[in-house]
């Protein structure tokens, strides 16, 4: 980042405001951020270097904050996290950033996997019972759920989708038992709540986030075992093509918080109807620039695609679920 001409993401534009506020106004910020969020942002904060003083002063300019010579940044950033996070969080909970964070009184055992690495969660379950690894699977959500199922060999992840599909409810007294045996590794001690979790649709949530490749070979295994059921999870399942029938203030909403890069990339590998969708909800100039920045581009990996799509699918799902936008097609119903 020592160019001063580049561009700060939306995620480090976040990291430059938390370490400008002072460890005590980050820590009690942090403390209303889910666990994505915390470790996306701490993440990035580790990672910072060289940030220019005019990328700082830009960054608070947006949000209308005005800072004085010292900012903190590029100084001692590991020991700044350290204590931020240990202020935030306390000192035996701030061990570790991504899997050892934010495992407070009201954290129940569940609720402490989302905080770890899909490989450490994996390892947690992977000599549990099937039926307990397809309810810990169901709890999570779906991008954690899936890397953790890509930790698994392909029988394994076949029998969970199976099972996850096949839940409804989880009778209070097998979630608490569970949650106990969680919180014994954990140390927590909330206590366990009737939930409705799993089913076809969970199923197919899950799904949208594997891998392509692994995707389609497991929806083949899942069709020799119940093609009826297969058929329902594709079905269900919404694509990035699928997004075409999203409303134009819905695409609008969207592109407002997908960064250009991602953007390009994603579509790079959709189809002529999906890139005009895009077009004609976006300036003229601003659609111009991004078609000459889609030619510019040049050849890109299938891979590449299918994360910048799914990234942007996360995005869609998302805002979906907090009422900003309604998704239409890939069997969302509309009223």
């Amino acid at each position: 980042m020592s160019d001063q001409n580049i561009e700060l993401s939306q995620v480090e534009k976040a990291a430059v405001l938390l370490m400008s506020l002072g460890e005590s106004d980050a820590a009690q910020i942090l403390k209303h951020m889910g666990p994505k969020e915390v470790q996306k942002i701490g993440q990035t904060m580790s990672e910072l270097a060289n940030i220019q003083r005019h990328q700082v002063e830009k960054v608070l300019d947006d949000f209308l904050v005005l800072v004085g010579d010292q900012t903190g940044l590029g100084l001692g950033a590991d020991g700044y996290i350290r204590n931020m996070l240990r202020e935030a969080l306390g000192e035996e909970k701030a061990g570790s950033l991504i899997d050892r964070i934010l495992l407070g009184g009201n954290t129940t055992g569940l609720d402490t996997l989302k905080w770890m690495e899909s490989r450490a969660v994996a390892d947690v379950i992977r000599y549990e019972h099937p039926q307990i690894q397809a309810i810990v699977i169901s709890y999570l959500d779906p991008d954690q759920a899936a890397d953790i199922l890509a930790n698994f060999d392909e029988r394994v992840r076949l029998d969970i989708v199976l099972r996850v599909a096949a839940l409804e409810t989880v009778q209070p007294a097998a979630l608490q038992e569970l949650n106990d045996i969680l919180e014994r590794q954990f140390s927590g001690n909330q206590g366990a709540k009737s939930a409705v979790i799993g089913g076809v649709r969970t199923a197919a949530d899950i799904m949208n986030f594997i891998d392509s490749s692994v995707e389609t070979e497991l929806m083949e295994s899942i069709r020799d075992v119940d093609e009826d059921l297969a058929n329902t999870i594709q079905d269900m399942m919404f694509v990035f093509d699928n997004l075409i029938d999203v409303d134009d203030r819905g695409i609008q909403v969207i592109l407002r918080e997908v960064e250009s890069e991602t953007l390009i990339l994603a579509l790079k590998g959709a189809d002529p109807d999906m890139q005009d969708k895009v077009f004609n909800n976006m300036s003229s100039r601003a659609a111009d620039m991004l078609k000459d920045d889609l030619e510019a581009k040049g050849p890109v990996r299938v891979s590449e695609v299918e994360v910048a799509q799914k990234e942007i699918l996360a995005v869609a799902r998302r805002l979906a679920d907090n009422g900003e936008i309604a998704l239409g097609g890939g069997g969302e119903q509309m009223v």
